[in-house]
């Protein structure tokens, strides 16, 4: 399984020809069951309906997949309420199929693991029938709330065979935005992680949960920083050490501990202030947060303003720090069907396990939405799109 993930990866990156060329099959059907909204708002704009839109191939290195389970993520509470719209929704229609400068209906939902039904022409390393497939589908295209989702073949992978699909799909989204933030922004991997002191604030979310079990996979010392009723998950995880935010002052708590090389920063806000305090000064420490103002300003700005914003306090940020010995960046998801891969076989190895909070059924996405509103997550709320319940 190990030499197949490696050679799908260098075919990617290669541009390797296909090997195939399998057309989209003919369909009998034009509608299916989805979760939609046709405006922002909160939970009372969720609409099931059974007429969405069949997903169509218009590139041919899509493919297909049939959603046998999804989850939700706080994006998807974002989105619901117009988080992005500006910028997303001209991303979302790319070839101006529809007739109307309008996303809805839009489908929320990022991560799904089910089984490939077609492929465009160009996809040579799945084909239809494999049942063992997820992806993260990126915020700019319709989500996996649905019986049917269309993904690049580039943001597809096998999934871990350890793993049932309820399993699988609570880890795509979080984890690629966990390895784009450690990994692709802060350059750490295997290799020169071990005995580094890496501190996670937010440790017990989707993306914390898993970051603590990669960061101890790669041999790091781990300080994750979260509620005292979620220490004994955290703890369960790999984490060296957990500061409880609700005792006492975790400013002051977390600067009695030697410096950090690493901060993941989950929540943003208040802790921006004085976190990077915490790093160890010219060593090439680094602070990344996935706590962003990038889309917010394109909703506010429009699209051209909004990158210049963006650009400008991003670049003053980095600057003002650099001067100060430590790196400051920002991450963002990045879907990944390559990284998928490696974080598959990480799973195998049994190295990471998915960590889910409550499974819904299909019919009760409003509630999978109440639960994940009402925050304190420990793990992944996730839905089971193929329950008959």
């Amino acid at each position: 399984a190990a030499s197949g993930r490696a050679l799908r990866r260098a075919a990617r990156a290669c541009g390797q020809p296909p090997v195939r060329g399998l057309r989209a099959s003919p369909r009998s059907r034009c509608a299916m069951p989805s979760w939609v909204i046709d405006r922002y708002g909160q939970n009372d704009v969720l609409r099931f309906t059974r007429d969405m839109v069949f997903p169509t191939i218009y590139f041919p290195t899509e493919v297909i997949i049939k959603v046998h389970a999804a989850s939700l993520n706080p994006i998807d509470l974002s989105m619901r309420s117009g988080y992005g719209a500006t910028a997303l929704n001209m991303k979302r229609d790319p070839l101006k199929i529809k007739s109307i400068d309008t996303e809805f209906p839009l489908t929320l939902g990022r991560d799904v693991s089910g089984v490939i039904m077609e492929c465009g022409l160009n996809v040579s390393y799945f084909k239809p029938g494999d049942e063992v497939v997820w992806a993260a589908i990126p915020p700019w295209k319709q989500g996996t709330l649905s019986e049917f989702v269309v993904a690049s073949g580039n943001e597809v992978s096998f999934k871990p065979k350890s793993l049932s699909h309820t399993e699988a799909a609570s880890l795509p989204y979080v984890g690629l935005t966990a390895w784009s933030a450690l990994n692709q922004v802060g350059g750490l991997n295997k290799n020169n992680c071990s005995g580094k002191r890496v501190l996670i604030l937010g440790a017990s979310g989707g993306v914390g949960t898993f970051a603590v079990q990669l960061l101890k996979a790669w041999g790091a010392h781990v300080t994750a920083v979260c509620s005292h009723d979620a220490s004994t998950l955290v703890k369960k995880l790999g984490a060296d050490d957990v500061i409880d935010y609700k005792s006492g002052n975790q400013e002051e708590q977390l600067k009695a501990l030697p410096l950090f090389d690493f901060i993941l920063d989950n929540v943003g806000g208040s802790t921006e202030k004085w976190a990077l305090d915490l790093l160890k000064k010219w060593s090439g420490a680094t602070y990344v947060t996935l706590v962003t103002p990038f889309l917010i300003n394109m909703d506010k700005l429009g699209v051209a303003d909004g990158m210049l914003q963006t650009g400008v306090t991003v670049g003053s940020k980095t600057v003002k720090h650099l001067l100060k010995g430590v790196h400051y960046r920002w991450a963002f998801f990045m879907p990944s069907g390559p990284s998928l891969d490696e974080i598959a076989e990480l799973v195998d190895s049994g190295k990471i396990q998915p960590v889910i909070d409550e499974v819904f059924s299909f019919s009760e996405v409003p509630k999978a939405f109440q639960k994940l509103e009402g925050g304190h997550a420990r793990g992944k709320t996730v839905i089971d799109v193929i329950s008959k319940k």
